[in-house]
């Protein structure tokens, strides 16, 4: 666990711990990776590299596809889904350690939430096919909210819906809209380093904290709680 430069916000105590779904919880990144090579190559006839097409992965698809080509956006959605639910099931698998991990902070009262910019139906199948939807209390998806990351209302929705104040919730992610939404929403931000970003690109927004494992987030969150209140407000 790495103790960053990012100023700590939060003098409460943490009481819930929300999750980014993709790239955080499960790895899915090889089987985005491979539709969105599929769909810009089928529908621009382009290759493009890998940073290019996961540079924006973490807010709605459809953002993501405009960024490509705005006129043929739908098309490329459209390319994309066909082949991701073809591969979804085959590619995807939980992250080492993310089923005992969430359990332990089950187990110490920690609340749990899921956060994400995918569709809900496809979120509920990943949780579901890694066994992990026994511990998620609440799951904002994108069908759940008019705005997405980085905007920090979904954050805000998740922890109302768990009836935690939004400044006494963390939140876990893998990309630099988790930790633009994070900050917003005035959550306890934690970097997750091995996702889709780099850590560079996660480490440039000063998170709070950054961690290599998913595993370290109890350890994380206890250390938060036992920090002084004027450590806290450097």
């Amino acid at each position: 666990m790495l103790r960053t430069a990012g100023p700590l916000q939060n003098k409460a105590s943490i009481q819930a711990a929300l999750f980014d779904l993709d790239g955080t919880l499960i790895d899915t990144l090889e089987a985005i990776r491979a539709s969105m090579r599929h769909a810009t190559k089928t529908v621009l006839g382009k290759t493009l590299p890998d940073e290019v097409l996961m540079r924006h992965v973490g807010t709605p698809l459809a953002a993501q596809m405009k960024v490509f080509d705005a006129e043929r956006a739908d098309g490329l959605m459209s390319a994309y889904r066909e082949h991701h639910l073809r591969v979804h099931d085959s590619l995807i698998k939980e992250y080492p350690g993310t089923a005992a991990a969430l359990e332990q902070l089950k187990g110490l009262g920690y609340r749990l939430g899921v956060v994400t910019s995918k569709g809900r139906a496809l979120a509920e199948r990943g949780l579901l096919q890694c066994g992990l939807t026994r511990f998620v209390e609440v799951l904002v998806a994108l069908d759940d909210v008019s705005a997405h990351k980085p905007d920090p209302y979904p954050l805000r929705y998740a922890a109302e819906r768990l009836e935690v104040d939004v400044t006494r919730c963390a939140y876990i992610g893998d990309s630099p809209h988790d930790m633009r939404a994070a900050t917003a929403a005035g959550c306890v931000s934690i970097a997750a380093l091995w996702g889709v970003a780099t850590p560079e690109r996660l480490l440039a927004l000063s998170p709070q904290y950054a961690i290599r494992s998913v595993s370290e987030v109890a350890q994380v969150l206890r250390d938060h709680d036992a920090l002084p209140a004027q450590a806290q407000e450097t």
